[in-house]
């Protein structure tokens, strides 16, 4: 504080501390530490480890920290050596005022387990303010006829300090007349009083200025000084006199501006203007002048200030009655004020924790204490919160609460928690005050992500594009952050010939699977693996989902003929008897096509004859068959173009040629084979060949009929003896069976067995007989038992 002048209060913040000690209480008893007041920041004010008898280590592990009622005390712990410091100068008179001696209370709070110790600190005051008269000048009316050793009463100086420092003397400067008398109020503090040392005389000095000084019991004294000026005035010899020379009143702390607390009065038995009487407060506080006012003609003391039971519970004031001569007399008034219920409970947060984690029972969540300003039955607390939530609120010492949960939290159920507590206190009526929270709880990685599905069909066209995207898989993970980030990967399988790395890619970020390259529907249909889904917790938890990856069938294979063989060094020649009947099966073409579904549904369809309309085709078998009779017109070579379509879109085909020879039966003797290319010298022999041949026959028509026919029937009854009567020469073809397997479209299996005749130089060679009788169409009018079906004829 300054030389002759106020100073600023400042408001200060006391640190919170709190200390958890599992659920074991503790209350010792109050240690006092001491500290002088405007200390710098950063001074000592004790050692707890030497004042409370703790351990220097215990208040580091437990987590010790300090706290004061209304975070008045700004102190500081040291919690590795036990020092308890001022974080900033601290000032008594802001904290206690005229409190003497100034002792504040605070509290150690340490964990696991909890534990709260009680101790004192103790602001010692120095002289750090000077005294100070209210008024700089004060004015006195003497009567000359005042005897001497008459009392006047003078404004008394206001010290903030207090003991020792508070004001001590007051002297008056050097004066024949006067001196000055100290004297003590009824609340202790002092008051001068001038004192007549001689007889005062108008006439010679009417006026006297005297200079007041007040003085404080510090070291150096500090002081004040205020200017006394006394007029002197004639002839009045009674002083004003009280009913009481003490009043007491009580007074409701809310009671109304303006309203009436008490009137004292005073009579002179002077008359005339020297009996006039008028009050005024003497040595009244600037806190006093701001509450009560008093009419100066009736005395009445009424409120101008509004009352507060918890800053000020009573006022004592001295009024003074002074009449038109300047005698006075005096009287003290008490007012004592009543509390009422204008306070609601109060809630201080020492400690809050949020947001907690999940899956941790009995969790301390927050340490906090009630206070109210009233008093008796006012100030008794009751604290309360929901009871339908998982919390439970438990009680340490006096108005000390704190909160934690009463079971394990689920975040996946619920994620927060709005907990109002209530503090109601028990007067009339009761007031209540409410604090709500919100305490959140913090995710566990408790929960493996889930996929949407067990398992996922994808479908993908043959011949795709490369990283061609087909489809998304999915999970979910009912945790949060981190613990709630999937990535997508796939699983090795157990098939060590399939690459699957090779085949498929998926995005680890959402899930999009691609196939990497163009697949094949004949090479593969069906692709299955497992994919995973795993998160980023600590640990991370995973889970798998199957997924089937369907090639669809695209129409990129052409028909493929079976049979007859196409692109031989022969072409493929089919026998038909002359005297066929129409729908005579001449042969069947089998084709396949590697595709599937309608893709590969064939049908077949005849371009081109040499003779249109002998031969017709079934579109959906292949089979040739006869259309009419056959007639001596027709030519004897004939040859076919069959096309071969499927039902893809757009459709592929392929294209078969058959060369159908027709002959007059199967044994007869020269059956020339498929023209196949010759060079031009043996064209030539094969010509002059022929042209024997043909004169021979001219010749010997008769001679051969008869032959045909008694061959025919020895083939008939013995055909065993008859296969063994072939011969075979070295060089040319052995027998053998000829088998025309069914495949493809082929129903029936047909096998023939052939020999080359002994003499045949132009690779000639006859069907001697089947050894599996088959008709090839059942379903059509096969030829008659003189008309056996004819076998195909393949180039070799």
């Amino acid at each position: 504080m300054g030389n002759g002048g106020g100073r600023h209060l400042q408001t200060r913040q006391v640190l919170l501390l709190f200390v958890l000690l599992g659920m074991s209480q503790a209350h010792a008893e109050p240690g006092r530490l001491s500290v002088v007041e405007e200390s710098l920041s950063g001074a000592l004010v004790g050692n707890l480890v030497k004042d409370l008898g703790l351990e220097v280590g215990e208040l580091s592990s437990r987590g010790a920290q300090v706290v004061s009622k209304d975070n008045r005390l700004p102190l500081q712990l040291n919690i590795n050596t036990g020092d308890l410091l001022l974080s900033e100068p601290i000032d008594r008179e802001e904290l206690c005022g005229s409190t003497e001696p100034c002792v504040l209370p605070f509290q150690v709070l340490m964990k696991n387990p909890l534990q709260i110790l009680q101790a004192e600190l103790q602001v010692r005051d120095i002289n750090d303010n000077s005294p100070i008269f209210l008024e700089k000048e004060m004015v006195l009316e003497i009567p000359e006829n005042s005897p001497v050793g008459a009392v006047f009463l003078l404004e008394s100086a206001t010290d903030l300090d207090v003991g020792t420092n508070a004001v001590k003397n007051y002297v008056i400067s050097q004066s024949s007349h006067f001196h000055v008398k100290v004297r003590v109020n009824p609340d202790g503090r002092k008051y001068p009083e001038l004192v007549l040392d001689k007889a005062l005389d108008y006439e010679e000095q009417p006026e006297l200025s005297l200079i007041l000084t007040a003085l404080d019991g510090g070291t150096p004294p500090r002081s004040g000084t205020a200017l006394v000026r006394v007029e002197v005035i004639d002839t009045n010899d009674n002083s004003p006199e009280f009913e009481h020379m003490f009043y007491e009143v009580k007074i409701p702390e809310d009671s109304i501006l303006g309203s009436l607390v008490i009137t004292a009065s005073a009579w002179d038995l002077d008359s005339g203007i020297n009996g006039e009487v008028s009050y005024a407060f003497s040595h009244a506080s600037e806190d006093i002048q701001k509450t009560f006012a008093i009419n100066k003609n009736s005395g009445e003391i009424s409120l101008i200030g509004y009352l507060d039971f918890e800053t000020t519970e009573s006022y004592s004031i001295i009024i003074k009655a002074t009449d038109r001569g300047g005698l006075s007399g005096k009287s003290t008034v008490r007012i004592q004020v009543m509390d009422v219920n204008d306070n609601s409970p109060e809630i201080s947060l020492s400690s809050f924790t949020s947001p907690i984690p999940e899956n941790t029972p009995e969790t301390l969540v927050m340490v906090f204490s009630i206070q109210d300003k009233d008093s008796g039955e006012n100030s008794r607390m009751v604290c309360s919160i929901p009871e339908d939530l998982p919390f439970v609120l438990k009680s340490s010492i006096e108005n000390y609460y704190h909160l934690e949960t009463e079971g394990a939290l689920d975040r996946e159920s619920r994620s927060e928690y709005n907990i109002t507590i209530t503090v109601s206190d028990m007067g009339t009526p009761r007031l209540t005050t409410q604090h709500t929270i919100t305490v959140q709880v913090s995710d566990v990685n408790d929960n493996a992500p889930a996929f949407t599905q067990s398992s996922y069909n994808l479908f993908v066209q043959e011949n795709n594009s490369p990283a061609l995207h087909i489809g998304t898989i999915s999970a979910t993970d009912s945790d949060s952050g981190s613990n709630a980030h999937i990535t997508y990967s796939l699983l090795p399988t157990h098939d060590p010939q399939l690459d699957l790395s090779s085949l498929i890619s998926i995005n680890a970020d959402n899930g999009q699977l691609f196939v990497l390259r163009a697949l094949d529907y004949e090479a593969l249909k069906t692709l299955e693996f497992r994919v995973g889904a795993t998160d980023q917790g600590s640990p991370a938890l995973s889970s798998q989902a199957l997924v089937r990856v369907h090639v669809l069938d695209a129409n990129d294979n052409a028909p493929f003929v079976l049979y007859p063989l196409q692109n031989a060094s022969a072409p493929c020649t089919e026998l038909l008897h002359r005297a066929a009947e129409p729908g005579y099966l001449v042969t069947k073409v089998v084709a396949v096509d590697s595709d599937s579904g309608q893709n590969a549904w064939l049908s077949f369809q005849l371009l081109k004859a040499t003779e249109p309309g002998l031969f017709s085709v079934w579109a959906h078998n292949g089979e040739v068959r006869t259309s009419r009779l056959l007639s001596e017109r027709d030519a004897p070579k004939h040859r076919l173009l069959l096309l071969v379509k499927d039902n893809g879109d757009p459709p592929r085909s392929a294209s078969v040629t058959l060369h159908v020879l027709l002959v007059d039966g199967f044994s007869q003797p020269f059956l020339p084979l498929p023209e196949v290319a010759r060079d031009p010298a043996q064209d030539e022999d094969e010509l002059t060949l022929y042209l024997v041949i043909a004169l021979a026959s001219v010749s010997s028509l008769f001679l051969l009929s008869v032959l045909l026919f008694v061959g025919v029937r020895l083939c008939r009854r013995s055909r065993a003896s008859s296969l063994g009567g072939c011969s075979v020469p070295e060089g040319h073809f052995p027998g053998h069976l000829v088998d025309v397997s069914g495949a493809g479209t082929l129903s029936q299996s047909l096998q023939y067995e052939v020999c080359l005749t002994g003499d045949s130089q132009s690779n000639e060679f006859r069907f001697m007989k089947p050894v599996f009788t088959n008709i090839l169409n059942q379903n059509s009018d096969g030829p008659s038992e003189d008309y056996p079906p004819f076998p195909s004829i393949l180039g070799m």
